[in-house]
């Protein structure tokens, strides 16, 4: 996927924000907090990452499947690869 080089900023973004969740989520453990707020804080994360995961595929369906100059190889193999990913992302 070279292609996130050239939009790879707000994906930067999102991973950063991601890494503030998960340390925030730590801070709660370590610190004991009660088990609602570290609930709560695990469950932003888990957005934060389907949101991620979300764009990834929108990003690769544009590119790699609705583009218009692909071939039908081409749109077979990014699909393909969209179907395999899908499949892990939903164990």
């Amino acid at each position: 996927m070279s292609h996130l080089n050239e939009n790879s900023q707000p994906l930067i973004m999102r991973v950063r924000r991601m890494i503030g969740q998960l340390q925030a989520v730590e801070r709660a453990l370590v610190g004991g907090e009660d088990c609602a707020k570290t609930l709560l804080l695990s469950a932003a994360v888990r957005g934060a990452i389907n949101g991620f995961i979300d764009e990834l595929i929108a990003d690769h369906l544009r590119t790699h499947v609705a583009a218009s100059e692909l071939t039908q190889e081409e749109r077979d193999e990014g699909m393909q690869a969209v179907i395999t990913a899908i499949r892990r992302y939903a164990k």
